[in-house]
């Protein structure tokens, strides 16, 4: 029999339609990709109380940086992306300069869009990382005599460190100022350093004169001072690392110490957070930051 070409063709025309109808009921639906989110933009600028010198792994070497320091700690919590320029021996005036003539400026880092900062500096300003091994008496004071770290620094009624802090308050001031200027939307904290000494210091485990473990711990109290007040003044928030490590300084035991003194008992470098401190510092962090 002649096979009836419209017919055929109405046929499958309808099959056709038939398994338009029925294949997204049995067949899997292809789903459109997830929208990516994108992760904050996180920027620490600093010194080595964040950069982490002789922590291992050490990721870069002419500013002795971890990828274990608070920075990369509080970024991981945050889930954010960083942008780690924290560098050792930096000074607020690495931040907008090239440090050494090698270290690319720190603000260089800064974005429109980036939405967070952290700036931790102002203790190489004042010339701590030089006065506090300066301080260092292997010998016990013999009753009264000797001439302390506290006297050389406050010879003539002037108290030399002190001034330095004063000194460097309009230079943080300035900084801030140029983060938001660079990052109009950022939200900015000013972190603090860790504390080093308990009261009296601990000689002869770590070698200051009790006088002098004092003075120095005060010289830090009052750079705490300092750059909490500059912080408000400069529309950032602050991070306050001083009161979370007053048990964990030089003068703690191994284990609880989360600054190194002069010989130190882990990785890091003398008179700096070891990767403990960097631990607990950087959930301090991300714990003040919350969600960015």
């Amino acid at each position: 029999m002649a096979r009836n070409p419209r017919r055929a063709g109405k046929v499958v025309a309808a099959a056709a339609a038939l398994a338009a109808v029925l294949t997204p009921l049995g067949a899997p639906v292809a789903t459109a990709d997830p929208v990516s989110v994108r992760k904050p933009h996180y920027v620490a600028l600093g010194d080595s109380s964040a950069a982490g010198p002789l922590i291992p792994v050490q990721t870069n070497l002419p500013c002795l940086r971890s990828n274990r320091n608070w920075p990369a700690v509080a970024a991981a919590r945050l889930g954010a992306d960083l942008t780690d320029v924290t560098c050792s021996g930096a000074t607020t005036k690495d931040l907008a300069g090239r440090q050494l003539g090698l270290v690319p400026p720190q603000l260089d880092a800064l974005r429109r869009d980036t939405d967070l900062v952290t700036l931790s500096v102002g203790a190489n300003d004042i010339s701590l990382g030089t006065a506090l091994p300066s301080c260092v008496r292997l010998h016990p004071r013999p009753a009264g005599l000797g001439r302390t770290c506290e006297s050389v620094y406050t010879a003539g009624g002037r108290d030399r460190l002190a001034e330095r802090i004063t000194r460097t308050a309009p230079k943080i001031t300035a900084a801030l100022g140029q983060i938001h200027r660079r990052s109009p939307h950022a939200r900015v904290y000013v972190v603090s350093y860790g504390t080093y000494f308990q009261p009296g210091g601990c000689w002869p485990r770590e070698p200051v004169w009790p006088g002098d473990a004092d003075y120095l711990q005060n010289t830090f109290d009052r750079l705490h001072t300092m750059l909490a007040e500059r912080a408000a003044a400069g529309g950032a928030d602050f991070v306050d690392l001083r009161t979370p490590s007053t048990r964990h300084g030089v003068c703690a035991a191994q284990g609880e110490r989360w600054m190194e003194g002069l010989l130190p008992g882990s990785a890091a470098a003398p008179y700096h957070p070891n990767g403990t401190g960097m631990a607990h510092a950087g959930a301090t962090v991300a714990e003040t930051i919350g969600s960015p």
